[in-house]
């Protein structure tokens, strides 16, 4: 075998090949908000918020060129071994990879138990900052910025497609390239959210999560569509929830999860959150909302789910 093929294989060469090329760590001034106040774009209620962002930078590094990044945003249980994986993944299509921890700078650690620790919409405020913070970057295009969720998190890399919300929480000169979602809380139907910009969105989801259910993101992947938006819900068969995660086995029970998988929302007057099979305000006490799910891992999924992201991000952003 030839010295460069056995260099290759050495643990150092492999490590090389997924590891960032430079790791920047810095704070993030964002707000936190109310879903209601969200909604209405009552500011004056934000609470100042200090959280942080790993930018993980591609190895190797071009010399003078910027390359494109995406924001990653995590889930319920926060930043894990999944979300590394994630990164690297993008470092290594060329990408830089922004990890944006929206939790430990306000004292939580996991969602998963007690959803109201913070809504899911007060994330995309986040996601906002994260891209002003990249499109300043020095290595960074700022035209090629695109944003990644993970179920909680996917509705602040999703929705934030919608011209509203960018009008509310956005900056004019920056708008993400691209919108992903992974197993995406799609069962709110928020007013004028088929109207969003002309970036690509694309949903990834399992068939047999019971955890956030497929049905509600295939019928917003339709009226995107029917609107003249670029959007697609691509479906894995065996997926559970966060199937594309191997640091876990293939089926898992998380007992105390709140789920709202068996819940239709729609936004009412003024901010409001109602039960669209009541018309009621809805609340997490409401009947449809349900405790225990599962979550597990799906090797053909995962494999499949990285391939298409991957391929999508080096077609749209890198190219």
């Amino acid at each position: 075998m030839a010295l460069a093929a056995l260099l290759a294989c050495t643990p150092a060469a492999r490590a090389q090949q997924t590891a960032p090329g430079r790791v920047e760590a810095i704070p993030l001034a964002t707000t936190t908000l109310s879903g209601e106040a969200f909604l209405t774009g009552d500011k004056a209620a934000a609470r100042p918020a200090l959280i942080a962002g790993e930018l993980r930078l591609p190895f190797p590094l071009p010399p003078g060129r910027r390359v494109p990044a995406v924001v990653l945003v995590h889930g319920s249980g926060g930043i894990g071994a999944s979300t590394d994986l994630w990164a690297r993944e993008l470092n290594a299509a060329g990408l830089g990879a922004f990890i944006l921890d929206s939790f430990a700078g306000r004292g939580i650690v996991s969602t998963v138990q007690d959803q109201t620790q913070l809504h899911s919409l007060a994330m995309m405020v986040d996601a906002f900052r994260a891209l002003d913070w990249l499109a300043g970057h020095p290595r960074i295009r700022a035209d090629r910025i695109a944003v990644m969720g993970f179920s909680k998190g996917a509705v602040a890399a999703v929705y934030s497609a919608m011209t509203r919300f960018q009008a509310l929480y956005g900056n004019p000169a920056h708008r993400f390239a691209a919108h992903i979602g992974l197993y995406t809380p799609c069962n709110v139907g928020f007013a004028k959210d088929a109207e969003v910009g002309p970036a690509p969105i694309r949903l990834f989801h399992g068939v047999v999560d019971d955890y956030v259910a497929i049905g509600p993101c295939r019928d917003y992947a339709a009226r995107l569509k029917a609107a003249g938006a670029d959007a697609t819900l691509t479906e894995y068969a065996n997926g559970q929830h966060s199937f594309d995660n191997p640091f876990q086995p293939l089926l898992v029970t998380v007992a105390d999860a709140q789920t709202t998988r068996g819940c239709r929302l729609e936004e009412g007057a003024g901010g409001a959150m109602l039960n669209a099979a009541t018309k009621q305000p809805y609340t997490l006490a409401d009947a449809c909302v349900a405790r225990g799910a599962h979550v597990g891992y799906d090797p053909v999924g995962a494999a499949a789910v990285r391939a298409a992201v991957r391929a999508f991000a080096e077609e749209r952003l890198v190219r």
